[in-house]
């Protein structure tokens, strides 16, 4: 579910998933070399597959054949090595960093706590492996754009000024295919162009899933403090002395020379399934559990704690990804999202109530309690103007003032104002007037039924009535569908679902008629 680099000597990349190829006549439109890019594209592809067969091999428990994503031990396989060899360095390989492949162990009796549990696996294998102060977080369906955002990165972490409080940089997400009206309003304008600039004001933005530089010690800070007494350590971090060593910053282990067997041994340990039974892992160290939405939680906990962040937005994208392009996958992924949200402003550490004396500032605390709320502040007022209106005009009951009345002045001046507030947002960003009819008609669309069915979804899984579910959301698209995308047409092959409580208040608005 995520990939990550940590930044140091050597660097090393351990991914957790299979790469996102795109659609084929997608790449022979674009102009990457003609053929000799197709060729290399399908090199790779034949490349990929033969490893995820090894893989899968490995990872098979006994004869039960299980599938990789379900049952298997844990994986970690050395791709590419370093070396201080002369003829090593002589070749054209002398550049490329420490590659680790690292799945980690999945067992159905075990939670493994979705993409929160994963990035807990990356930091403690690393910390064995590379243990370097700064990780980059990056989804499997993004990558590099512009090498120089980790200099970017470096120019804030190594501020004398703010670098003893900074948690982390935080880069927009940006998105290589989207098209002119943006239909799903895929590149989250909203939030990327406008609320993080007003969040990276009053202590900076949460963690927004991918394309970060995070310190590590801000992942394990406040345990590290804990006197350096053993036990404690023991207790906070699990029973792996070679872990508990890497905490100390100017500890590199050398995994190339005589300890390389037994620190991948040892890194075996930190992926199995039973390593954080009895500590505080996704508690108090590292990312944090309890929702889906471990981005949000883990930035809102780190702010707690008294760590700033900052947001970086050059003009040049220094990471780009696959945005949403069909209706089914756009509702998905909102649903998922919600859910996760809603878990957090439900939890004990809902931002109105924990958050007020522990955030940088005041206003920080009511930016983290917006971003939980907002799906139940959307579903429900939406959900009223989508059908009290109605019901009152056909049962002939007058519901807004006459425009004799001194009130219908109140009224539409509140009504004018709101949409004015979202138009002049949208223009000022640099979109056009498109772009706003699209933003009012999808978030309409998404609120009453991804918010509505998240928020309900988070208070189910608080009363005990199911399980927490993370469904990952598809990036890969056919030719037709792409093709709708960009032509700027509707695609409402989705779940029924999603599409009866949109056609219920269609056929509803359209009775009074």
């Amino acid at each position: 579910m995520a990939s990550c680099v940590c930044l140091g000597n050597p660097p090393i990349l351990r991914v957790a998933t299979q790469p996102v190829f795109s659609v084929a006549s997608q790449d022979e439109d674009a102009d990457f070399g003609g053929s000799e890019f197709i060729q290399d594209r399908e090199d790779i592809k034949e490349k990929y597959e033969a490893f995820k067969k090894r893989v899968r091999e490995r990872a098979t428990v006994g004869d039960t054949g299980s599938r990789l994503s379900r049952d298997h031990l844990a994986v970690i396989e050395v791709i590419q090595e370093t070396s201080s060899d002369d003829a090593i360095q002589e070749n054209e390989t002398k550049n490329m960093p420490l590659l680790v492949y690292v799945s980690r162990e999945k067992m159905p009796s075990y939670p493994h706590n979705f993409k929160a549990g994963a990035l807990n696996v990356l930091i403690r294998v690393s910390g064995v492996i590379s243990n370097s102060p700064y990780i980059l977080g990056l989804d499997c369906d993004m990558h590099c754009h512009d090498p120089s955002s980790a200099r970017q990165a470096m120019c804030f972490h190594l501020d004398p000024k703010i670098s003893p409080s900074l948690a982390f940089v935080q880069f927009p997400q940006k998105f290589h295919n989207i098209s002119n009206n943006d239909i799903y309003d895929s590149q989250l304008r909203s939030a990327f162009w406008l609320l993080w600039q007003g969040f990276d004001g009053v202590g900076g933005p949460c963690v927004s899933g991918t394309g970060y530089y995070i310190k590590r010690l801000s992942l394990c800070s406040s345990s590290i403090q804990e006197d350096g007494d053993p036990m404690k350590l023991r207790q906070s971090f699990g029973p792996s002395i070679e872990f508990i060593k890497s905490l100390h910053q100017n500890n590199k282990p050398d995994m190339l020379i005589h300890r390389k067997n037994a620190l991948l041994n040892e890194a075996q340990l930190l992926a199995s399934c039973t390593f954080e039974n009895g500590t505080k892992w996704g508690e108090e160290v590292g990312f944090m559990y309890g929702s889906v939405a471990e981005d949000v939680f883990t930035g809102f906990r780190l702010h707690c704690k008294g760590w700033i962040s900052v947001y970086c937005n050059p003009p040049r994208p220094q990471f780009l990804g696959s945005g949403i392009t069909n209706l089914d996958d756009f509702l998905v992924q909102g649903t998922r999202w919600t859910s996760g949200l809603v878990d957090v402003a439900i939890s004990k550490f809902c931002p109105l109530i924990y958050g007020p004396l522990k955030t940088y500032t005041f206003v920080q605390s009511m930016c983290y309690a917006e971003l939980a709320l907002f799906p139940i502040f959307y579903f429900l007022p939406l959900w009223c103007f989508a059908t009290i209106p109605q019901l009152c005009l056909l049962n002939g009951i007058p519901l807004y003032p006459e425009v004799s009345n001194s009130y219908f002045i109140v009224f539409s001046f509140v009504f004018i104002s709101s949409i004015s507030k979202h138009l002049y947002e949208v223009l000022s960003t640099g979109f056009t007037f498109r772009h706003w009819i699209n933003e009012q008609r999808i978030w309409m669309m998404k609120s009453v039924t991804s918010h509505l069915y998240g928020s309900v979804d988070a208070f189910m899984k608080k009363i005990g009535m199911r399980e927490a579910s993370f469904f990952p959301t598809n990036k890969v698209d056919d030719v037709d569908q792409l093709k709708r995308y960009n032509m700027g047409v509707f695609d409402f092959q989705t779940s029924i679902l999603f599409l009866a409580p949109m056609a219920a208040l269609v056929i509803l608005n359209m009775l009074p008629l």
